[in-house]
């Protein structure tokens, strides 16, 4: 029995590992616009912020010397970490100056927060258990944050009533992510993983809804202001043919 219930977990948390790391990837469609246009327009940093210190937290909680077993807690997040400093860079390379500023000092103050964190864990409390108490409750913390860093993005939404700057599979694999690690989190039973997730499931659920809700007007906007543009385009274009006639007059 247990050893079934090993296997099952195993399996969930390799399928766990396989949504995240698709979750990581999703907004690579919205980087490699980034890097075509030379802009973050109006995408904003806080989720890659946030999934930059979650990730660095639960490779730390995945640690032999802090939750042994938890080999695969630590491959996604690490791999996760890695993705992130890739999305980072170029935020960094392509938004305005005091937004880069802003940028590199919350980085810098996370990185030092995640350094201070494990070193004060490894030093100074010496039992496995105690160990993954500190650092599972603040673990829960971040994966929290990673999970609601979207509620700025989605307050935007309601406010344009469109969901141009809120990626959609980016959502989709939030949700579904939420969900692999809730059924790894109650095969056997780890209440640090559980709450987060669960309340994952529950944000990027509600993320669906309201890109299903305002998908349409979304598109009626993206038309109106294709058909604006070529209405400028073709303003312009007249406008030149007539700045061109009195010279083409005068000569004749």
């Amino acid at each position: 029995m247990l050893l079934n219930r090993d296997n099952a977990r195993f399996a969930v948390g390799v399928i766990g590992n396989i949504i995240a790391l698709i979750l990581f990837l999703s907004p690579l469609t919205t980087f490699v616009r980034i890097w075509k246009s030379k802009s973050v327009e109006q995408f904003s940093p806080i989720p890659y912020l946030a999934t930059f210190i979650n990730c660095g937290l639960w490779v730390m909680y995945g640690l032999p010397w802090v939750t042994p077993n938890s080999l695969l807690v630590i491959t996604i997040n690490g791999t996760g970490l890695g993705i992130e400093i890739v999305y980072l860079t170029l935020f960094l390379l392509y938004s305005d100056r005091k937004q880069r500023m802003k940028v590199i000092i919350i980085v810098i103050v996370e990185i030092i927060f995640v350094v201070a964190l494990g070193f004060v864990v490894l030093t100074f409390v010496h039992e496995p258990k105690k160990r993954a108490a500190i650092v599972g409750s603040i673990c829960m913390v971040g994966n929290i944050m990673m999970y609601a860093a979207p509620l700025s993005v989605m307050k935007l939404v309601i406010k344009t009533k469109s969901v141009e700057y809120m990626p959609f599979f980016l959502s989709l694999f939030s949700f579904l992510n939420g969900v692999s690690w809730t059924s790894y989190a109650l095969i056997r039973f780890d209440a640090y993983i559980l709450a987060p997730n669960s309340m994952g499931t529950l944000l990027g659920l509600a993320q669906l809804l309201i890109y299903a809700a305002f998908y349409k007007s979304t598109k009626r906007q993206m038309a109106a202001r294709e058909a604006k543009g070529e209405m400028v385009m073709t303003e312009k274009s007249v406008s030149g043919r007539v700045a061109q006639n009195p010279r083409n007059d005068s000569r004749v």
